[in-house]
């Protein structure tokens, strides 16, 4: 393994767990190391910030942040490549892992703090993965730190009071599609996974581990749950499919989910940051929706419209991202 990559990560990190599964997916030599207190010295030796994963090349250099992690190895490994030949449909699935990254962990990070039952789980999982080896009382102290300091940081992904409803019934309404759009195929652009299987899937995966969305999840959407099984340890089992066969399972996904509320969400946080707003308002399917600006999703927003305007010939892709709510945003 010493010529391999490094990956420090954790379990229960969706960005993490992104990660392991392209380069499971890739066949590419890694070590999977947990990042807790016995690997936190060498952490800060590759970091430049505090945050997973981290991946450490074989010549001692840090890369860090999922996507820009993948967009970098899959330069070094084109092959299986993770983007499909149809331009319209390689385009959405960048597209649909932005979507995955950030409104994607609104849903989970709600559900893992929101109930009791789900704070009590996450809590004591992360403590005994920081705390291996800590007696009864010190993992019980340690857990309960963890919960009040994560329960407290809801607000960063958007939910309360008035947004919690709001959250629930979107990805009850998303897991519907996704449900359908999977009993045709394997992976969301046919039999190989792309780019938005790994943005998306890491946040489902990370649902399907806790109690109550786990159960919503596999008690309700059997093809979704094979999908989060398959993408463990993923594989190109057939070529991927042209935009024109995906549309039909695919299209409302983009309408109701990334052209009705991630794209006018982000939109309003990019003007709360420009306009240094402490929090902002927007309507989503008529409802409004208020939470503080994130500062680091500007940035992510930023790069996906720098995506399209690489795309060069927009000819067949923009009747489709107009249809699906999302040409205006993409200008800019």
């Amino acid at each position: 393994m010493a010529d391999g990559y490094r990956i420090f990560g954790a379990e229960m990190s969706p960005y993490s767990v992104k990660v392991r599964s392209y380069f499971r997916y890739k066949a590419i030599p890694h070590q999977w190391i947990l990042r807790n207190a016995a690997s936190q010295a060498e952490f800060e030796t590759y970091a430049k910030i505090p945050i997973i994963p981290l991946v450490v090349t074989p010549d001692g250099t840090g890369i860090q942040d999922s996507t820009p992690i993948i967009e970098a190895m899959e330069k070094l490994y084109p092959e299986p490549s993770i983007h499909p030949d149809d331009p319209i449909a390689s385009f959405v699935s960048a597209l649909v892992e932005e979507f995955g990254d950030e409104w994607g962990n609104k849903w989970m990070f709600h559900y893992r703090w929101a109930r009791d039952v789900d704070q009590i789980s996450s809590a004591g999982r992360i403590a005994r993965m920081r705390g291996p080896k800590a007696g009864e009382p010190e993992h019980a102290a340690f857990a309960g730190q963890v919960r009040a300091r994560m329960v407290d940081r809801v607000w960063f992904v958007g939910s309360n009071e008035v947004t919690a409803p709001q959250i629930e019934a979107g990805f009850i309404d998303m897991l519907g599609m996704l449900d359908a759009h999977l009993s045709a195929r394997p992976y969301l652009f046919g039999g190989r996974p792309a780019f938005a299987d790994f943005g998306l899937w890491g946040q489902i995966y990370e649902m399907w581990t806790d109690p109550t969305a786990g159960g919503i999840i596999g008690g309700g959407a059997p093809h979704v749950l094979d999908w989060v099984h398959r993408m463990l340890w993923p594989k190109a089992e057939d070529p991927f499919e042209a935009w024109s066969t995906l549309q039909p399972t695919l299209m409302p996904i983009l309408q109701k989910q990334v052209g009705a509320l991630f794209l006018p969400w982000t939109l309003a946080n990019e003007r709360a940051l420009a306009e240094k707003q402490e929090e902002f308002g927007v309507t989503l399917a008529d409802k409004t929706w208020t939470q503080k600006p994130q500062k680091y999703h500007a940035r992510s927003l930023g790069m996906l419209r720098a995506k399209y305007a690489a795309v060069e010939d927009k000819t067949t892709l923009d009747p489709v991202l107009e249809a699906a709510g999302c040409l205006a945003g993409l200008r800019g």
